[in-house]
């Protein structure tokens, strides 16, 4: 009993919660954030522990001097 009274204030609420739409604060959100508004170019911190893509579509030889080492077929 009292079920459905609880189910429509349940119902009530998750309606006003899903079309309120405060007004938001760009400019304090912006400094929560702690982003600046000029554009920084991206740097990648770890480009240099991989090789550089090659654009050709080939694939690029091993590195290693001693990776044909154990071919005995020379």
């Amino acid at each position: 009993m009292g079920r459905g009274r609880q189910k429509a204030k349940n119902t009530k609420v998750a309606r006003e919660l899903k079309y309120f739409s405060p007004n938001t604060d760009l400019t304090a959100l912006q400094a929560e954030l702690g982003t600046s508004s000029d554009e920084q170019e991206y740097e990648d911190k770890w480009a240099d522990l991989y090789p550089e893509d090659d654009s050709s579509g080939a694939k690029s030889e091993p590195e290693n001097p001693d990776a044909d080492a154990g071919d005995s077929t020379k």
